[in-house]
């Protein structure tokens, strides 16, 4: 009796497999999951559902008066050759770094910022003598230009600078951009209240929505430093000024800082 009790358990687990293999597909998942181990059924606790999730978007504006200005500037000379204007230019720059270096502005402050020589032609019309018109290019000169940038840290002295540029033979004046020296610090601070003003949203929201905010899960940001526009002056204007200098408003610069911020919500 032992040997057929034998035969008939074996027949039975192998008869399981095969059943299994008849099932359908769902069947069989929902088999093989009834039997799967506790540990795979878990939930990584790191996982993040899209439904519980919320992307908040701020940004933090900070303005504070310029501590330094850009100025532009520098000489345009015209003459019949090409070696006359480099040479009229040159003698008329050589005033322009004498008067910046006398306004205190120091040699690492000053940068050519642009030099160009080409040659300018006049448009002439000339009567044919079939009594038509023929127009054509002739030589007229050659002008010669250079420019520098120079960095302004006293600003007191902006306007007296701009004209002692014009006196001493400058005639090109492009404008002036203020900035902040070191702007780091103000950096941070426009980054952290923008980070407390997404922190705010999402407790809003969260409250609004029956939920709270459970952590941070990502934080992207980005920045972006917004100078004073720039301001512009013809050189021309600025020779008829009186004995007062320039007078010159900094106004303000700022920072803006934005950050994009996703949160976990949890009832």
């Amino acid at each position: 009796m032992y040997r057929p009790a034998f035969s008939l358990a074996a027949l039975i687990i192998a008869a399981v497999p095969v059943a299994c293999a008849q099932m359908p597909f769902s069947s069989a998942a929902a088999a093989a999951s009834m039997i799967a181990s506790p540990a795979a059924m878990t939930a990584h606790p790191n996982s993040i559902q899209p439904e519980t999730t919320l992307n908040i978007n701020a940004e933090s504006k900070i303005s504070v008066a310029p501590d330094i200005a850009y100025i532009t500037a520098g000489v345009t000379e015209e003459r019949a050759t090409a070696s006359e204007a480099m040479a009229a230019q040159a003698k008329a720059m050589n005033g322009v770094f004498a008067a910046l270096e006398k306004a205190g502005v120091a040699k690492k402050d000053i940068q050519t910022s642009g030099l160009s020589l080409y040659p300018r032609y006049d448009y002439i019309e000339t009567k044919q003598k079939d009594g038509s018109s023929r127009g054509e290019q002739r030589l007229a000169g050659y002008v010669a230009s250079n420019n520098v940038t120079a960095r302004v840290r006293n600003l007191d002295t902006l306007g007296a600078t701009i004209d002692s540029l014009v006196k001493s033979g400058g005639n090109t004046f492009s404008g002036v951009t203020f900035a902040l020296d070191n702007d780091k610090a103000l950096k941070n601070q426009a980054r952290e209240q923008a980070m407390k003003e997404a922190i705010a949203k999402a407790e809003l929201y969260a409250r609004a929505s029956g939920l709270k905010v459970a952590r941070i899960v990502t934080i992207s940001e980005g920045y972006e430093y917004s100078p004073q526009p720039m301001m512009t002056a013809r050189a021309e204007m600025a020779m008829d000024m009186a004995s007062a200098p320039t007078p010159v408003a900094g106004g303000e610069v700022g920072v803006t800082a934005s950050v994009s911020v996703m949160f976990e919500l949890v009832k």
